[in-house]
């Protein structure tokens, strides 16, 4: 397995129509849950004060990450910012 720091904007355009806005917002709890139930997705935080998260990805390989972060309803409103994860030398766990 393979752990990936994952930072999400959203910026979804103001003038998007509310009908469709909710059901994108609906679809995407959905699916992040999904993910989260599986093992996947493994933490979620918000970013104060922004509409935008840190998320802890636990995936086979970085091409499993890019399917499953292309997939998200609101990608196409997402900038995205991945880092990958080592075990630092000096962890304990």
């Amino acid at each position: 397995m393979a752990l990936f720091h994952v930072r999400m904007d959203v910026d979804i355009p103001r003038d998007l129509d509310p009908d469709i806005r909710a059901e994108t917002l609906a679809r995407e709890k959905k699916y992040s849950q999904d993910l989260q139930h599986s093992g996947k997705w493994v933490h979620i935080w918000r970013v104060t004060g922004k509409f935008s998260n840190i998320s802890i990805f636990d995936v086979e390989t970085p091409d499993e990450l890019h399917e499953l972060l292309w997939n998200l309803p609101l990608f196409p409103f997402m900038t995205i910012d991945v880092t990958p994860l080592n075990k630092h030398a000096s962890s304990i766990k």
